[in-house]
């Protein structure tokens, strides 16, 4: 751990620490403009405490990320960024982060690790185009099928070519290919990387005045590491809010998706997802209702192994991966902002229920209680707590998870 430690400080002083001058390279675009390089840093602290049922010890992960990185401002629209990141134990290794061996205590996916995070090139035409090559988190939509999991410390990031053009101000189509999936177990894990994928991306969308924006996406996943994680996705969404006096906003979210069998998967299926997400904004106080259904046929379940799954379900991350006999989340959740000024101005108090059901057989999985609590400090700076309580009832055991995150970038 001492040396890792030793090797993330080393990264800032050679990036994060020297001045930009020192970095920016003289080179003039049409004679008048320097391409200038801008590094950056990022760390983040978490603490995380699990309590799970069934296992003999509780787990006291202590961690820290380093992340530091360089972006170049554009020449003739071509820009470039390179980030890497260190993640190092603080303390004993009272967890299971997956690669450890440390079988007895609950798994906490944040293994010490260095490695390049993204690296790519863009290229861009105002308003018009942009596009990517290289190693890059891709982020769509609520990233409910494609996502960076930036919760946990380490990102899961694509090799990936990405475009995305406006044919006009209100709407954009996106295409994208990645060949390699770098998941955040990290590469010393049989399961960290995906390697010689086959994964197609598209995603249209139009922004309605008055109304919200609709997309439409298809995602083909050809997975060989994992096959039973290969399908074909389908799908619409509409997300939007509408004022209806004072400070009244109403919000709403719905989508309909359809996946089946694709490549390598060893089985045929066809399956459905839906989401209802109908709330209310008022004044300094959010709520919103949700009914969430994928579905199930007893052997295979629908499964969005790409996405920001930390996001969707509980923040215990009992279903990360969607049981056989499908999965019925409904949901209420609560954020109220109730400090108008001072220090606390902008911190957040945010409370959600869920009850698990499958959809198919109507088994009573178990429920769970989330609570958070933020405070941003200034912009990039930000301290929090959170605490998630899953009661078990036929789907695996009761646990309890807390974290304190703090997080400083500059």
């Amino acid at each position: 751990m001492q040396n890792r430690l030793q090797l993330c400080f080393f990264i800032l002083a050679a990036l994060g620490w020297t001045p930009v001058s020192a970095l920016a390279t003289e080179t003039e675009v049409n004679q008048t403009a320097p391409l200038v390089v801008d590094p950056y840093i990022d760390l983040r602290y978490r603490l995380e405490l699990v309590d799970q049922d069934g296992l003999p010890n509780d787990a006291t992960a202590s961690t820290l990320r380093v992340r530091a990185g360089l972006r170049t401002s554009e020449w003739q629209g071509f820009s470039a960024l390179v980030e890497t990141e260190g993640i190092v134990q603080l303390g004993p290794d009272d967890f299971n982060d997956t690669v450890n061996g440390r079988a007895a205590f609950p798994v906490v996916v944040d293994p010490e690790d260095l490695l390049l995070n993204q690296a790519y090139v863009r290229w861009q035409m105002p308003d018009r185009v942009d596009a990517r090559v290289g190693r890059q988190v891709i982020n769509l939509d609520n990233q409910r099928w494609i996502g960076s999991v930036g919760w946990r410390q380490n990102d899961q990031t694509f090799d990936a070519a990405f475009v995305t053009a406006h044919p006009s101000a209100s709407s954009s189509l996106t295409y994208g290919h990645a060949w390699r999936v770098n998941r955040i177990f990290g590469p010393d894990s049989p399961m960290g990387i995906w390697r010689d994928n086959d994964i197609h991306m598209i995603r249209g969308s139009v922004d309605v005045a008055d109304f919200g924006t609709i997309s439409a996406y298809g995602y083909w996943l050809d997975i060989p590491n994992a096959p039973v994680n290969s399908s074909r996705s389908w799908g619409v969404r509409l997300a939007g809010q509408r004022p209806v006096g004072g400070d009244v906003t109403l919000t709403y979210a719905a989508e309909y998706a359809r996946q089946s069998d694709h490549a390598g998967h060893p089985r045929d299926f066809s399956l459905s997802y839906l989401l209802a997400e109908p709330g209310v904004t008022v004044g300094p106080v959010a709520l919103r209702v949700g009914y969430e259904r994928l579905g199930g046929n007893g052997v295979d379940a629908l499964q969005t192994p790409l996405a920001t799954l930390h996001a969707f379900n509980g923040w215990t991350d009992k279903f990360l991966r969607t049981p056989p006999n499908g999965l019925r989340d409904l949901y209420a959740d609560a954020t109220i902002r109730p400090f108008r000024s001072g220090f606390f101005e902008n911190a957040s108090f945010r409370l959600a229920y869920h009850d698990f059901r499958s959809t198919r057989a109507d088994i009573h999985y178990g429920s769970e209680w989330n609570a958070q609590f933020t405070v941003p400090l200034r912009p990039g700076w930000s301290v929090a707590l959170k605490y998630a309580d899953y009661d078990a009832d036929r789907f695996a055991t009761d646990t309890r998870k807390f974290w304190l995150t703090t997080q400083i970038g500059f």
